[in-house]
Order: C-alpha cells, then sequence, then structure tokens
C-alpha cells in the first residue's frame, strides 16, 4: 500500500483492485467458455455479455456489475472444472468488491 494505507472497502475502495480482479475474472471465464465449456449454452451467451461489456453497453455493464450479477454461478463454473487460481481470485471480489 502507498502511504502505509490499507485496504477499506467501507471508506474509499483505495488500494483495492475491483476493475483489474473483476475484468481478470472475465479472462477466466473467457478461457472456459472457449474451452472445456464450450458447449454450455449459458457460458456461450454470457461470452456476448462480455462482448457487450467491452464496448460500453450501459444496460450490460462493466466487468465488475457482470461478475457480481453472475458471482454464483461463476463459482459453479470454477469449482465445476477446479480452476483453483479463478475460484481464490473469486473469493477475494466477493470480498472486497462485492
Amino acid at each position: 500500500m502507498e502511504n502505509g494505507q490499507v485496504p477499506d472497502r467501507y471508506v474509499s475502495f483505495v488500494g483495492i483492485e475491483c476493475d483489474r480482479n473483476a475484468e481478470r475474472i472475465v479472462e477466466f471465464i473467457e478461457r472456459l467458455a472457449t474451452g472445456a465449456a464450450k458447449e454450455n449454452a449459458y457460458w456461450q451467451q454470457f461470452l456476448t455479455k462480455i462482448e457487450k461489456s467491452r464496448a460500453g453497453d450501459v444496460k450490460t455493464g462493466d466487468a465488475l456489475f457482470l461478475v457480481h450479477s453472475h458471482i454464483n454461478l461463476i463459482r459453479d463454473l470454477f469449482e465445476e472444472y477446479d480452476d483453483k487460481e479463478a475460484m481464490a481470485l473469486l473469493e477475494k471480489v466477493e470480498i472486497e468488491c462485492c
């Protein structure tokens, strides 16, 4: 932390990289949705949401909104494919940002 600041989501979100970490989660989703989960219709549709989000569609929201809105399904996806790194990041984002 800069200047000895401790991250505190209840005060300012200073030192918490919610947007960057949410985008990383979206990248994990993309990797699975174009790989192991490519036959899953839900995740194929979710790829469309990701595209709209990145294009700035305000109805779809940004990466953090997507993660927050679908956190339980995302957790199920990561658990199904035993993606421990993705799960750890999802838990971090849920605690710090959602």
